[in-house]
């Protein structure tokens, strides 16, 4: 009988363990569920407001998978909206006079350069990374107004737009598939290359990880130059799809990102992080932005909205292996 008690309590151990792992996935399916019930004559379910979903998604889950890396590792960046908005309008100038590849060259090097300089200040400055970032985002942002006089920098080139979140490959945007790609190479990056184990070992215990001879300091470097390169890929999405470059690019996105990260199951503590739950908590804002749109709530409603999921999501984060 007591063998038969243990097996019982094992078994529901072990279900209610998996239960807690795909949590993220049910409550997917439980809002997609009731929106597709409640929102059915408003076309919610229709191929072209899903296709919407992912489309305003798209930079959210390509941010977040540079965020999943920095939160894994116990660091932040709060620069990231400033480095969309920046690098896409040098992206932008420079697409007007000089073409395509070197649009993308300049505002990929500008996003690594102010991820090296972010890097640099947390690493050999010592500062804390959420401080560092917030005097780069000020600063950053300050030369997005200036050097277009709050502006914004129209983008003409088709062809650009069209690889850049504007176009669609047959029925499937190009944001959608620049999603997928981005995600995918994160998602192999964390979970099966050994500088993903180090990612997770430097957020988890940095002194342990620091004796195996990992060189946590140069991980985290590495990730805030990761971090820029992917806010300046965001930065050239956004002008692709809107056709222009604006200093407000990004403005609002570091909110959605960091919520989307820790809804997703990546732990604020570090040491724990998942891209494909990223991705899924992206997905999951951006059908309750949709479907409070549809039912007729106003943006300062959604914010409102949003900032609740917020500390929920904080309040449920996973503690990660320091505790």
């Amino acid at each position: 009988m007591r063998d038969a008690k243990q097996l019982t309590i094992g078994k529901g151990s072990v279900v209610a363990t998996k239960v807690k792992e795909n949590a993220i996935y049910l409550i997917m399916l439980g809002i997609f569920i009731i929106f597709a019930i409640f929102l059915r004559d408003k076309g919610f379910l229709s191929a072209t407001n899903i296709m919407n979903i992912f489309r305003q998604t798209a930079m959210i889950s390509i941010m977040a998978v540079g965020f999943t890396f920095l939160l894994t590792s116990a660091e932040f960046d709060l620069s990231i909206g400033s480095i969309v908005a920046f690098t896409a309008l040098i992206g932008a100038l420079v697409l007007a006079k000089f073409g395509i590849i070197l649009a993308v060259v300049a505002a990929i090097a500008t996003g690594t350069l102010i991820g090296v300089i972010n890097g640099a200040l947390v690493v050999k400055a010592r500062m804390p990374s959420f401080l560092a970032t917030i005097a780069t985002m000020g600063i950053i942002h300050g030369f997005a107004r200036w050097i277009t006089h709050l502006q914004a920098v129209p983008v003409t080139n088709e062809r650009f737009t069209n690889i850049f979140g504007g176009g669609n490959i047959g029925p499937i945007s190009t944001l959608f598939i620049w999603t997928i790609v981005v995600v995918a190479v994160g998602h192999i990056v964390l979970v099966k290359t050994g500088f993903g184990r180090k990612i997770m070992a430097a957020g988890g215990n940095p002194i342990a990880a620091t004796f195996s001879g990992i060189n946590v300091q140069n991980v985290k470097w590495l990730l805030f130059i990761v971090m820029g390169m992917i806010a300046s890929l965001a930065g050239l999405l956004y002008t692709g799809r809107l056709h222009a470059a604006r200093y407000t690019y990004g403005s609002n996105d570091l909110f959605t990102v960091v919520a989307a990260v820790v809804i997703g199951g990546t732990s604020i503590y570090g040491g724990k992080g998942t891209v494909v739950g990223a991705l899924i908590g992206s997905i999951i804002l951006g059908m309750i932005n949709n479907g409070l749109i549809l039912f007729g709530f106003s943006v300062d409603q959604q914010v409102i909205f949003r900032g609740v999921i917020i500390l929920i999501a904080v309040a449920l984060s996973p503690k990660g292996p320091k505790e």
